[in-house]
């Protein structure tokens, strides 16, 4: 079970020990790397039972000496140590001796840093937004691929290609001015959207829920709402990120099963959260300037707003998800209307509208769980086994195949409820 702890204390000091390290260096392989040899020290120096105070710490200057040690190995050249960082530490927990010396508030900010280099115009928007999510949130290139709906391969390039350009241009790693932030700070907002929603459902992995990924995407959020006071669409995101992260003690079951919206019992909804957002929300709406994460933020407070499933307000769904779709006309937000639409007019006219997207979600397991769904409701069993099946094959967490899993034994036992298929 070691690699379980390890794994969780790993994933969550990511974010800030890769930006300092970024900091130190001034190129982005060079921190991975560091980073990496850093976790490989942990594995050895960790115990459950003796942890190092703070983790995050440890993994700075156990990188930033691994990064040194790369360097000289490369180039025989030394470097001399950052100013907030101390001398080289060999002991088994480094912060030890420099807890006090090195400010968290540094560190932690570092992180916008680099989200704004990840983000800088030399890139172009997917690259800005691929390479966030691999070195801000630390996802795979699968995992960024499976968001982007695109083959590992075809990610993979991207990234590449987008380090590449950053590291011709020769960029310091340093705050940007007010001027380059405002030019920046939609692709930013959006990579903070995309960290979020990893969190909030995870595409691979034993979990369904990454709450740290959440945590940190919130907390990025109110930095831009502080930087940007007079932006709706940020007051939007962290609106949006944080009605969505109220629900997170009622989406598992005590054994880590997901728990549908219908199933939820909302007295689990963290209702200060939700006042929150919604005031930020409202906000933003007095701007009268809405953008996409306005309107997400105000579908998921429409959820909120219901004591109980039965009485969720099904038309008001449709006008916001009938204004996202002229807004941001993705398949994916066709394919949520398609389901709030099965609710108000049943399944065929929704199966329908799912002939259009069959080909831009052919690797989206969520587009064939619910296109089953539709299929089981009408009755029409073989088929809906076989897009259940596909969407067994195309998921990506255990949560969700197991999830699939039930439908497809509630299918084959005939259950009438089969094609009630519902969405944590």
């Amino acid at each position: 079970m070691q690699s379980v702890w390890l794994s969780t204390h790993l994933k969550a000091a990511r974010p800030r020990a890769l930006a300092a390290l970024n900091r130190a260096f001034g190129d982005i392989n060079l921190a991975e790397d560091a980073f990496q040899e850093a976790s490989l020290k942990a594995l050895k120096a960790w115990r459950q039972d003796d942890l190092p105070k703070d983790p995050t710490a440890w993994l700075i200057v156990a990188g930033r000496n691994a990064g040194i040690d790369l360097i000289r190995k490369r180039s025989r050249e030394t470097l001399s140590a950052p100013e907030d960082l101390e001398p080289d530490y060999d002991g088994a927990h480094p912060e030890e001796d420099l807890t006090q010396s090195l400010d968290q508030a540094v560190y932690r900010d570092d992180i916008l840093r680099l989200l704004f280099t990840c983000c800088h115009p030399v890139l172009r928007r997917d690259q800005q937004i691929a390479l966030s999510l691999k070195v801000i949130a630390g996802l795979s290139v699968e995992e960024i691929a499976r968001a982007f709906l695109v083959q590992t391969k075809t990610m993979e390039q991207r990234i590449t290609r987008a380090k590449k350009r950053l590291q011709a241009a020769r960029l310091a790693y340093e705050e940007p001015d007010s001027k380059a932030r405002a030019e920046r700070f939609s692709a930013v907002a959006n990579a903070i959207y995309l960290v979020f929603n990893e969190g909030y459902s995870a595409s691979t992995g034993s979990e369904l829920i990454r709450p740290t990924l959440c945590e940190e995407a919130i907390r990025l959020a109110r930095l831009l709402v502080r930087l940007f006071p007079e932006e709706p669409e940020l007051r939007g995101l962290l609106a949006l990120c944080l009605i969505q992260h109220s629900r997170r003690q009622a989406r598992l079951s005590p054994e880590g099963e997901a728990i549908t919206l219908e199933d939820q019992n909302r007295n689990q909804w963290d209702r200060k959260l939700i006042a929150e957002g919604n005031i930020l929300l409202e906000a933003a709406l007095r701007r009268a300037t809405p953008g996409p994460f306005q309107i997400e933020a105000a579908i998921a407070a429409t959820h909120t707003r219901a004591r109980h499933y039965q009485e969720t307000d099904w038309a008001e769904l449709d006008r916001l998800y009938r204004a996202l779709e002229v807004i941001r006309p993705t398949p994916v937000v066709a394919l949520n209307r398609a389901v709030v639409l099965a609710k108000l007019n049943g399944p065929l006219e929704a199966l329908t509208r799912l002939e259009k997207l069959e080909a831009p979600l052919e690797r989206y397991a969520s587009f064939h769980a619910v296109k089953g769904a539709f299929l089981a409701e009408l009755r029409q069993a073989a088929s809906a086994r076989a897009a259940f099946e596909q969407a067994l094959h195309l998921s990506g967490t255990d949560a969700e195949q197991r999830h699939i899993r039930q439908k497809l034994a509630d299918l084959n036992s005939c259950d009438p409820a089969a094609g009630q298929f519902k969405r944590p």
